[in-house]
């Protein structure tokens, strides 16, 4: 067993609380409540900066001081925040330089959250001063579990255009590339006319009256990721010189934050931990839910990994913020725990009375706690307490998904065949497939060990490197099984076309060769010879040594392969040029059955095995199990049959 270092033993359950939004006879009332719902681990100094530094040089530590000794006795662990997520009015004031600038030139004033530059030199110095000064008051209290280094780096402020971030882009790029012959070169900067004589004349992409030169925009995606990820190392750093709890940040591994490369990231974290919300402009935000949690746990290297926050029910930021349903947060909060969560957090604790997001849920809600909301944080109290022995095991997986942030980037660049054709919605669709067919995915990223795996899924893998694209072609000759889809292969890692045919780095691999795409128009589909439909996009390909599986019957390409299969040393590997339902084809290449909605997982280690299954849907499923229902306490003799709705956690025997 791998070993990570989780902050509290068992599967945890854990809050953040804001305290300086509440009277002291509150945190008392708070910390007595906290007990009696068995909260474990609680975040706290997370704004905390405007309290703690009211006016430059001043400190004022005793409120903070107060909530976590009243948290200490209360036998609750701190995971605690440095307080540096946003910047006190005090320092925009006198220091303006600090803001963010949008990339239409324009600054973003203060009065929300992030309201500064990664690059800013003046806030890093003021920031690292409060972190330091923290570190040494509280980095060996006895109810220190976790440092909690500000909070969702990058939500708002990943991408600032000011001329301090032009200038760190500048000396950026000047270690990347050593000379301006061969950024030139990177950037294609022959095409308009934009050849750079010396580094000073690079700026960041800033907006333009014309489409922008798409190599830039990647780069600047990966300088900013860089940024960030170098004031995360900066403080951590401080926190470690005083103290020797594990140091972790909250990464927003969800749909709709992109900016950030978490594969850079996570080898500098103690333990990994996740933000994770219901976003319910998806289709299917369960299905989103199952595939963040998969990738939380690839970034973790399949170890234990926290989920920092959830919404106890609804959020406060989409245009139509939904409640959940009796037993649905229990329901979310075990399929993270199922997926490899060992902590189950939310944000927050007691819902705030003002503020922006004083209409998001929390696990004390405006109404109090005689109130069904209230009601099911017990209940999943219980539930957690009574599968703590779970904590330190790890999810069986033998289908895995390669995900890749440069290829989010760049497949959405500016100018591309199809704006509909966007490469999450693509990720989202393989993973689906896969988890309705009862498959636990590993989503790893390119370039990452394959061996152990019988299937490997890439989806609108558009940007690839040689080495990585080797990696996936050997592990098919040695006898794999891949499965690669549409507008993947195209450039290389300097988004440069792979010139010869589409789909570039992959033609030999999937022995086919494309001439040229066709991407339908919203709304228009295609008919395939295996009794599919197929959406999005055609292409005319053309098999070298690939067998047809499907072809169009009607569209821009009739009779023109649509699905090839391709045998390529000992392994086989499949091509799907157009938007379809994958799960025809992976029900073939696996042999697995239809679960639906049913979360079917499995998780080992230590020579003990438990069985999740979380039932989504209204129908009763059934699966084979034997051995202990954790959450029923009823024991299971050989079929398990779980209800609409329901959960079970089976510690495994054998028959």
């Amino acid at each position: 067993m791998k070993h990570v270092r989780m902050p509290v033993p068992g599967v945890s359950l854990g809050c953040d609380y804001n305290p300086e939004q509440w009277s002291p006879d509150v945190w008392r009332e708070d910390v007595a409540l906290m007990r009696q719902a068995g909260v474990d681990l609680v975040a706290v100094n997370i704004f905390g900066w405007s309290n703690l530094e009211p006016s430059p040089g001043e400190y004022r530590f005793d409120d903070l001081d107060e909530v976590v000794e009243l948290l200490h006795a209360g036998g609750i662990k701190l995971n605690l925040g440095t307080g540096t997520s946003s910047p006190p009015p005090w320092l925009t004031t006198l220091h303006p330089e600090v803001l963010p600038v949008a990339a239409d030139g324009t600054t973003r004033f203060p009065g929300g959250r992030q309201a500064w530059c990664p690059s800013s030199p003046v806030f890093r110095e003021r920031a690292l001063d409060l972190v330091g000064r923290v570190a040494r008051r509280y980095g060996d209290h006895p109810a220190l579990a976790l440092w909690h280094v500000s909070n969702e780096l990058g939500c708002h402020n990943a991408l600032c255009y000011c001329e301090t971030s032009a200038e760190a882009f500048r000396n950026w790029l000047r270690g990347r590339y050593r000379k301006i012959e061969t950024l030139n070169a990177a950037w294609g900067t022959s095409f308009w006319s934009q050849r750079y004589g010396d580094w000073s004349e690079i700026q960041p992409p800033r907006l333009a009256l014309s489409l922008r030169n798409p190599a830039q925009i990647v780069d600047f995606h990966r300088f900013s990721s860089d940024e960030l990820l170098g004031h995360y190392r900066a403080e951590a750093a401080v926190l470690r010189e005083h103290s020797e709890a594990p140091v972790t940040t909250n990464f927003m591994v969800t749909a709709h934050i992109r900016n950030l490369d978490y594969w850079s990231w996570a080898p500098e974290m103690d333990v990994i931990a996740n933000d994770h919300y219901l976003d319910h402009r998806l289709g299917d935000p369960v299905a989103e839910l199952s595939f963040a949690a998969d990738l939380t746990r690839g970034l973790a290297g399949g170890r234990p990994w926290m989920l920092m926050e959830q919404a106890a029910g609804a959020v406060n930021w989409q245009p139509h913020n939904l409640t959940k349903a009796p037993g649905e947060m229990i329901r979310n909060s075990l399929t993270h725990v199922a997926r490899g969560a060992d902590s189950v957090c939310f944000f927050q604790w007691r819902a705030s009375a003002q503020g922006a997001e004083k209409f998001h849920s929390a696990l004390l809600p405006h109404a109090g706690t005689d109130t069904l909301a209230w009601r099911e944080v017990l209940r999943l109290s219980g539930i957690l307490d009574r599968i703590g022995e779970v904590a330190g095991t790890e999810v069986e997986a033998d289908t895995a998904l390669l995900f890749s942030w440069d290829s989010w980037w760049s497949a959405e660049g500016e100018a591309r065949p199809s704006q509909a054709v966007t490469y999450l919605d693509q990720v989202h669709a393989a993973h689906r497939a896969l988890r309705e067919l009862g498959a636990t995915t590993d989503v790893i990223a390119p370039g990452a060990d394959l061996s152990r795996y019988r299937l490997v899924v890439v989806p609108c893998l558009y940007m690839v490197s040689d080495t990585d694209a080797q990696a996936i072609a050997d592990y098919v000759a040695g006898g794999g099984r891949v499965v690669v889809t549409f507008f993947s292969g195209i450039v290389d890692e300097r988004d440069r076309i792979r010139l010869g045919g589409y789909p570039g780095a992959f033609r030999d691999l999937l022995g086919v060769v494309a001439e040229e795409f066709a991407p339908l128009l919203p709304g228009m589909s295609v008919s395939l010879s295996n009794g599919g439909t197929g959406t999005l996009w055609t292409e005319r390909l053309r098999v070298t040594t690939a067998t047809v599986e499907a072809e169009y019957l009607d569209g821009p390409m009739p009779g023109i392969p649509a699905i090839t299969r391709n045998q390529y040393g000992d392994g086989l590997a499949w091509y799907v040029a157009t938007k379809t339902d994958l799960s025809d084809l992976l029900r073939t290449i696996t042999g697995a059955r239809q679960t639906g909605q049913a979360e079917i997982v499995r998780r080992t280690g230590d020579g003990r095995g438990y069985l999740f299954v979380i039932n989504h849907g209204t129908d009763p499923v059934e699966c084979p199990a034997t051995g202990h229902d954790l959450i029923t306490g009823q024991a299971v003799d050989g079929l398990l049959r779980v209800e609409g709705g329901g959960v079970a956690v089976v510690r495994e025997e054998a028959p």
